[in-house]
């Protein structure tokens, strides 16, 4: 791809492929220009071109970019070819360097790809080893692209425009910013696309028949599971038209891997680094205790808030009843974020301790573990309102006494703490469960929106205000360091503020809006039967959220390393998760709500066992049958990527053929009738040879007909004498 010429500085990225942001602030300057001079000849190895400038904040942003030369394009068909040994191209790439980038055009995603695998990559593998905050290299802060600015406003404003995004704006997601980006765009997007159909019928169903509907619960089932069979294939389509079916298999090895022996590939006779399987299934079983005390610490906790918070809006009438409702949602606000902290770095240490050789394979087993968290802080609360409070909030209202202990300096009577001394004086709130569900799927979610794009802004802007008032005051007192635009050129100055103004940007994480739209489908799943207008909320919030995210990655984050991938990874298998606990949470919510939405009342009297069971049981199997189905019908759908797969095979094919066989193998030049004729002279010479040697049997068989017109007549012949005359065939 043809780069940026040099224009207007606030567009033109100056021909820069990277930018290393090298920090000394707490680093003796022996050491700091010891350990610059050690990252510049690293790169120069790589024959990668760089430049210096200052940066803010004791640092100094390297400026790197490779040159089209022949070293780049080497590492060019390095890649490529490795994608062909790994069966992720179909077809072999040019062994000519020079025609290998007219064959096949080289998109700014694979560019950026090739030169980041080239300075982080290990030496042993032809890299530079560069790996931010570690080691040798703990001055190095960053390593990030520069945003295409130019695209950036064009994308944004694209976007703003349309309702739903074609495949060749995904296209252009996944050129840019890489396959794992454009993977997220293209779930949100069919996603959003899907949820047109549960929005209207939820619509409808709110209208006419109510909450907790068993039509409602079978069709909203029905499509959870259509649209994770759907995207199984979709993402499997999308994968080969990216040109990235299988890329999972060239597995990148982690840095951190501590590995017990080495043994030699009985395949291939390499040198293989082994971790005993048996080792890391003994660690892994830890995920059993980190999960009960996932459990064990979010449960207490929410399920104490949720005591207190019942407490406090049912049983207490004593003063600053007003106020102390809010204590719950402030306990909560602080405590969780806290805990949910906490239990990620265990988490992390946990994987980390289990060892995995490979990033693809410690990314998964980090997203299961973080999957944990999630659904205990988002699910458990409703799960407690639904299958605790209201079956038995008769049963254990009584028992929360406990809390006035609390109340109790701010009553001025004991009657304003006293509880229902009879089961009969207390009475559920059928619409506890209702407006809980509506403020995790409304409230929740413009909350979240704030946290994520508004909250950032407000925070750069005033650690941004408050470095300029430290600087100005150290500059009144005669104590600042130099300006980092001290020593700009004029006709860099304002290409060099953008760049350090995106050096202080946040790396983005996929993985968080991922979680984001996971965590939503699990609410639609589990809990849109309570309140049907919940798919109606997601989609305008989905419409909203794609749009959000193109403009927090490109004015709140740097731009994305573009990093391959061929589906969502472990994402994929929660939804699954998601879609059949669905199957079993709706069926049971249907049943205890039969009775016209209002539950049982707060004792469990009126639940028959065996009925809930049954419900749930036939529930779970239709889903079960429902899915073999559905995944059967959409493995037959025919798309452009699958048909895209079968074209380079038979090309792959075809051209093998040719060049092995010729351009027409199978087509070889008839005999004639002049060669095969039998003559005179040819019956004598064929005897003169049989009276001069003894032939065998074998020989004397293939030589009783002489070529295909006597095999025509003796033929003929025989079928005359044997076949029956027309008289016989009468008869």
């Amino acid at each position: 791809m043809a780069r940026q010429s040099q224009g207007n500085a606030l567009n033109s990225n100056f021909n820069v492929d990277y930018v290393i942001t090298y920090r000394f602030t707490d680093t003796n300057k022996l050491e700091a220009t010891a350990g610059f001079e050690k990252l510049i000849q690293a790169l120069a190895r790589l024959g990668l071109t760089t430049e210096v400038r200052n940066g803010d904040n004791c640092s100094v942003l390297v400026f790197v970019k490779a040159e089209a030369d022949k070293r780049f394009r080497n590492e060019v068909y390095r890649s490529r070819v490795k994608d062909w040994l790994y069966g992720v191209r179909a077809a072999q790439p040019d062994k000519e360097t020079q025609n290998l980038l007219t064959a096949q055009s080289m998109s700014d995603a694979e560019r950026y790809r090739i030169i980041y695998q080239m300075i982080t990559s290990p030496q042993n593998e032809g890299g530079a080893g560069i790996t931010p905050k570690e080691g040798q290299w703990k001055n190095v802060e960053s390593i990030f692209p520069l945003h295409d600015v130019a695209f950036n406003k064009t994308w944004l404003k694209d976007w703003s425009m349309k309702t739903f995004l074609k495949i060749e704006d995904l296209d252009e997601i996944r050129n840019r910013l890489g396959e794992k980006v454009a993977f997220y765009f293209a779930f949100t997007q069919s996603y959003f696309a899907f949820l047109i159909f549960p929005a209207a019928f939820g619509f409808s169903a709110w209208v006419l028949l109510g909450h907790f509907s068993p039509v409602y619960a079978v069709v909203n089932i029905l499509w959870c599971v259509t649209f994770v069979e759907y995207w199984k294939h979709q993402e499997l389509n999308l994968a080969i038209r990216w040109g990235v079916k299988g890329v999972s298999a060239i597995q990148e090895k982690r840095r951190d891997f501590q590995h017990e022996k080495e043994i030699k590939d009985p395949v291939t006779g390499e040198t293989v680094q082994i971790f005993p399987a048996t080792k890391r299934l003994a660690r892994q079983a830890l995920q059993i205790p980190f999960a009960l005390l996932a459990c064990l610490a979010l449960g207490s906790l929410i399920a104490t808030c949720f005591g207190i918070e019942i407490f406090l809006s049912e049983v207490y009438s004593g003063p600053l009843k007003s106020v102390l409702i809010y204590l719950p949602t402030g306990l909560l606000t602080f405590f969780v974020p806290t805990l949910s902290t906490l239990l990620t770095g265990v988490a992390t240490r946990l994987t980390e301790y289990e060892n995995w050789d490979t990033t693809e394979s410690y990314q998964s087993a980090l997203t299961q573990k973080i999957f944990i968290l999630n659904f205990i802080t988002s699910y458990l609360g409703i799960f407690l309102t639904a299958f605790v409070y209201v079956p038995f909030g008769g049963l254990i209202v009584p028992y929360l006494d406990i809390f006035s202990l609390t109340a109790r300096p701010f009553a001025s009577s004991p009657k304003q703490l006293s509880t229902p001394a009879k089961m009969a004086a207390f009475e559920i709130n059928p619409a506890r469960l209702r407006k809980q569900v509506i403020y995790f799927t409304v409230t929740a979610q413009i909350v979240n929106f704030a946290l994520e794009n508004v909250v950032p802004i407000l925070k750069r802007r005033g650690f941004s205000k408050l470095q300029e008032m430290k600087t100005e005051r150290a500059a009144k007192r005669g104590g600042a360091p130099p300006g980092a635009t001290l020593n700009d050129h004029p006709e860099e100055a304002e290409f060099l503020a953008r760049v350090r103004d995106e050096a202080e940007l946040d790396t983005y994480d996929v993985t968080v809006d991922f979680r984001e739209m996971v965590v939503q489908f699990g609410y639609l799943a589990l809990f849109s039967v309570v309140w049907p207008l919940t798919p109606v909320s997601f989609i305008i919030n989905d419409w909203i959220e794609l749009r959000s995210d193109a403009a927090k990655i490109c004015l709140e984050m740097q731009r994305p390393i573009p990093h391959r991938a061929d589906s969502i990874g472990a994402w994929l298998d929660d939804l699954g998760f998601l879609a059949w606990l669905g199957s079993i949470t709706s069926a049971a919510l249907v049943y205890l709500f039969s009775n016209d939405g209002l539950g049982p009342d707060g004792t469990p009297a009126t639940i028959k066992g065996w009925a809930l069971l049954l419900t749930i049981f036939f529930s779970e199997h239709i889903y079960l049958l429902v899915r073999l189905a559905v995944r059967y019908g959409i493995s037959k759908l025919d798309t452009p990527g699958l048909q895209k797969e079968r074209q380079e095979r038979y090309s792959v094919r075809k051209r093998y053929l040719e060049e092995t066989l010729g351009e027409d193998p199978l087509e070889l030049p008839p005999r004639t009738l002049e060669e095969e004729k039998i003559t005179r002279t040819s019956l004598e010479e064929d005897a003169r040879r049989a009276s001069l040697s003894k032939s065998a049997p074998e020989e004397m068989f293939w030589k009783r007909q002489k070529g295909w017109e006597e095999v025509v007549k003796v033929g003929q012949g025989m079928i005359e004498r044997m076949a029956p005359g027309e008289g016989k065939k009468e008869r």
